[in-house]
């Protein structure tokens, strides 16, 4: 017997700080994170930049902004501001 499970892939919110608002309705936001070493057990920070879309431009740099993972927008976007 056959069943439907559908499998929903949760969207990743992710936490960072606008760095760049150059771009009409795309802003760059620095997300860092901790990370635990494999061999070490140190913790060091990690930082990576992603493009999300802002629609109002609204958002400039230093703000704290909340971006939620969504269908690619252009090349490089794939994000998308929700406060």
């Amino acid at each position: 017997m056959a069943t439907n499970t559908t499998t929903q892939k949760t969207k990743s919110i992710l936490k960072g700080i606008v760095v760049g608002d150059k771009m009409n309705k795309t802003i760059v936001v620095s997300v860092t994170r901790f990370v635990k070493h494999p061999k070490y057990g140190k913790y060091y920070k990690v930082s990576k930049k992603y493009k999300a879309h802002d629609e109002a431009n609204k958002y400039k740099i230093g703000d704290t902004v909340e971006i939620v993972e969504t269908r690619p927008i252009s090349r490089d976007k794939k994000f998308k501001v929700i406060s």
